[in-house]
């Protein structure tokens, strides 16, 4: 596969940029922001682990047949399409920090409005465009995050973000399964939705400081502004080349085609990890609810049993820390991919009880594992110029598998079980190993715009 371009007139003061980035030793700054970052993904993780629960949440009389469901399921998804799509591309024109802003409080004020919904169709509506602010999040953590940490450690310290965001899951199963059907008068559900909401508006408030992305900043021409921000997350220790600002800053390199070479292959490769992945990280868990149900177990038992398989998030947030440095990304991503069809395939065709909750527990681990490596691998497949939108735009095929797998699944579902359907999903899901292993790059400890 071919080697990212440079990026023209602006290289010199983007290496020189990515090189004093790398030479930062991890200190309090750095984990400042990977803690912002992940109390981010927290609670648009939550947002997903509500997508199936609320189905058992709301009033039945909402959802009465498996297109109400699948409806309720994939709103938030199809959402999260349209602000992938579009609003995350937006931060390679207007910068990694202003995106942060906008995208967090529409989906807080959306979030808030949707627990006043009064039907179904209303529901669904607010859903949608609740996932238009999600849609941006979790791009622009990738890109932001990529784009300032340290070459050596950009695997451990996305992992450690994403294990802040990964504990939402089995936050939300066990409120969801405990919480009082009513309380203070106002349903659980709305509660949820109102904890998610102002959430939000807690990571709005502590992100107002974050320094604008350095590298974004050379690459768009701004040098001077890069460095001043480099200086601020290390005093003075460093100062601008005036030879470098003075030649480089009035011009914008031109920004590469993703759909040409040399990022078709990698584009086309970023599409894959997406579009497959995405069926073991959300597939099999946004359904798990019910395929339990479907498989016997009451509401109350299917709750239960999703909120201990959920477990298995933190600690496959764990491991994927503890592995993302030590072993090639690129590796981890074909073995966890390969764990989690077999897992997955062991859960589906599962009928008694504590199989169904070892199982689970190791689908969820090795999904985990599998999503943060994703997350970690696809914004370094690509250049500054066009990082947000390529990841933007790879990981928007991921909601919209998302937001099509209950329509899909729910009637195969009902009609050959679940052994069948998570079979199917599985040989997919081994189609996605087989892709990464064939053509994705080598990626550990090398700065970005150099893979």
């Amino acid at each position: 596969m071919a080697t990212s371009p440079m990026l023209g007139d602006s290289e010199k003061t983007v290496a020189e940029v990515a090189a004093r980035l790398d030479r930062l030793p991890v200190g309090p700054w750095h984990r400042r922001v990977v803690a912002l970052m992940g109390i981010g993904t927290f609670f648009n993780f939550f947002e997903v682990g509500l997508g199936s629960l609320l189905v058992t949440l709301i009033p039945a009389g909402w959802v009465t047949s498996t297109l109400d469901k699948s409806l309720v399921i994939g709103s938030a998804f199809a959402g999260e399409l349209i602000g992938a799509l579009f609003l995350a591309p937006l931060s390679d024109r207007f910068g990694r920090r202003r995106m942060f802003q906008v995208n967090l409080l529409a989906y807080a004020g959306l979030s808030l409005v949707c627990t006043l919904a009064p039907g179904l169709a209303a529901f669904v509506l607010l859903r949608v465009l609740v996932g238009v602010g999600l849609g941006a999040e979790l791009v622009l953590v990738d890109s932001y995050l990529a784009e300032l940490v340290p070459a050596a450690r950009r695997g451990r310290l996305v992992g450690m973000c994403y294990f802040v965001g990964w504990l939402a899951l089995p936050v939300s199963a066990l409120l969801a399964a405990f919480l009082p059907h009513v309380m203070l008068g106002i349903a659980s559900w709305r509660w949820l939705l109102i904890f998610s909401a102002l959430g939000a508006v807690l990571v709005w408030f502590t992100r107002r400081g974050l320094s604008e992305s350095p590298r974004w900043l050379a690459a768009n021409g701004r040098g001077a502004e890069a460095f001043a921000v480099l200086r601020s997350i290390e005093g003075d220790a460093f100062t601008a080349p005036p030879l470098v600002q003075s030649t480089v800053e009035r011009k914008q390199a031109p920004r590469p085609k993703l759909l040409r070479r040399p990022l078709l292959g990698r584009t086309l490769l970023a599409c894959v990890i997406w579009a497959c992945q995405t069926i073991g990280v959300l597939g099999f868990s946004s359904i798990a609810p019910l395929v339990l149900i479907h498989k016997g177990f009451s509401v109350l038992h299917s709750l239960g049993y999703t909120a201990a398989t959920a477990c298995g998030y933190p600690i496959g947030a764990v491991v994927a820390v503890l592995c993302a440095e030590r072993f090639q990304r690129k590796h981890l991503l074909v073995i966890s991919s390969v764990l989690v069809a077999a897992s997955g395939a062991v859960f589906g065709l599962a009928s008694s009880a504590w199989l169904v909750v070892v199982a689970g527990i190791a689908l969820n681990v090795c999904n985990v594992v599998m999503g943060n490596l994703s997350h970690a691998y696809t914004p370094e497949l690509f250049p500054t110029a066009v990082r947000t939108t390529a990841s933007g735009r790879t990981y928007s095929l991921s909601r919209l598998v998302s937001a099509v797998f209950p329509f899909v699944t729910l009637p195969l579902l009902y009609a050959f079980g679940a052994g069948v359907l998570f079979t199917v999903c599985a040989v997919l899901i081994l189609g996605m190993s087989i892709a990464v292993a064939l053509f994705g790059p080598r990626t550990n400890a090398r700065q970005l715009d150099t893979i």
